[in-house]
Formats: structure tokens, sequence, C-alpha cells
């Protein structure tokens, strides 16, 4: 069955092959969505649109920039049609101590993490909120539940604890008009974020601390993203879904 037959779908920071956003997309897409990639290069959000399929598009989107990011949502819609989902996944992290973060640090995880989260929504709501219908999930992090994680630092907590508060605020101002968003808070998974960091020893350690003893793949994450966006979820908004092996249980 597809869950998303007819759909279009919009997913930042999906250009990385291994990454969370490229499987989501290439998931949506199995389940019948066309698929916009934005990512700050055109020619890699490109060349990963094409990798999925002919119908999909790929564009240069800073969601840092609030006119950037509503140009490229006017893009998408001239090319694709009306966005019914929107995938915030964009972000980076930076493996500080408290002490050490100084402001660019600062700036550059808050506003790629969650000012771009806002500006992309931003860029979709009024559109969604015209059609009284529309999906929106916010990627956030294990790190913002445990205070810290194996990569990001206390700034990257912040953010990523910023987006939780930041999609139940939206889901509670939307839902009157059709419009759901929820977030998913993964644990450690395998990404091209987390490639050649990790000894082998720190690995071991990582892998003790998750009951299902095994890292989270791109794909487990692209599972809960589809569910988010499709029909099988109409009455679940304002949640953060945790899909982490059991390495945070509340």
């Amino acid at each position: 069955m597809q869950l998303l037959n007819g759909k279009n779908a919009v997913i930042t920071g999906a250009a990385s092959a291994r990454g969370l956003g490229k499987a989501t997309a290439q998931m949506m897409s199995d389940h019948g969505a066309r698929i916009a990639i934005l990512d700050l290069d055109q020619s890699a959000a490109a060349a990963a649109a094409a990798d999925i399929g002919a119908d999909h598009i790929g564009l240069a989107c800073d969601v840092t920039d609030q006119a950037v990011c509503a140009a490229a949502v006017k893009t998408v819609t001239e090319q694709l049609g009306p966005i019914d989902i929107l995938v915030n996944n964009a972000g980076i992290t930076q493996p500080l101590k408290f002490m050490d973060i100084a402001p660019d640090n600062y700036d550059a995880v808050l506003d790629v993490n969650l000012r771009g989260t806002l500006y992309m929504s931003q860029a979709v709501i009024p559109a969604m909120r015209a059609r009284k219908s529309g999906a929106i999930v916010n990627i956030s992090s294990v790190s913002a539940q445990r205070g810290g994680g194996i990569f990001g630092g206390p700034h990257y907590s912040a953010a990523k604890a910023g987006i939780l508060g930041l999609t139940k605020a939206m889901a509670r101002e939307l839902a009157p008009d059709g419009v759901r968003a929820n977030a998913i808070c993964p644990g450690f998974i395998a990404t091209d974020i987390t490639g050649g960091m990790l000894t082998d020893d720190m690995m071991t350690q990582i892998l003790d601390g998750i009951p299902m003893g095994r890292a989270g793949t791109a794909q487990d994450v692209a599972g809960c993203c589809v569910f988010l966006a499709s029909d099988l979820s109409a009455y679940v908004t304002g949640s953060e879904v945790d899909v982490n092996g059991g390495s945070l249980i509340h």
C-alpha cells in the first residue's frame, strides 16, 4: 500500500547519500510521494533527486535565510503543485564542551537547526492552512531529552530541545486549520554525520547503552517520518516520537 500516493513532500538537508533526509526522500517516494530535496548545494540536491527518480526535483536552499526559504517553496509549488508534507531535517552538529562554545558556534548550530525549522515552516504554512491540510515533521534528537549525546555539544542539545518546544507550539496553533506538526527524536543513528568519528571502544560503549543492541539506521527514522506524514497518524499532533532502540525510555 502506498501511504503517500499523490502527495508532494519537501525535505530539507536531504542531499547526503547516507543521511536521514535522503532515506526519508527515498521511502516517501516508494510510498507514492513526489519529492523536492532542498540543500545548500544545488548540484548535490539535484543529483539526489534524480537518484530517487525522474519525477523529483532538487533545489538550493539556505534554511537560515527567510526569503530564500519562501522562494524555494514558491518554486516547488510551481513545479510540483501544493506542498502536503514538510520534513525539517537540515541540521549541523559540533562536538564542543560547554565552555568552548563561542558566539559563532552558537549562531551556526542554532540557526541551521532551529531558525531553519521556523523559516521553512513559515514558508509552507499559509498554503497548508488555506487547504486545511498538511503535515510537518521536525527532526529533533535524543540529545534534547537527555542533555547531550555522543557528538553534539550543549548548544546542539539546546537547538534540538528548541525544536521540541517549537513543534508543540506549532501543533497547538495550527491544529484548528487541519495542519499537524510532530517531532522525531532519533538516538544513535549510523549516518554520514557520525561516520569516521568513533573508535571501537566508543562504539562498544554506545551499543552497551542501547537495549536493542544495535545502532539505528536512516531507514528506521524514515519509516517514522512516513507514518507521521501519512493519514495513519491523522489524529497525532504535537507529539515527539523516540526512535532510539530503547536507549532513552521515559
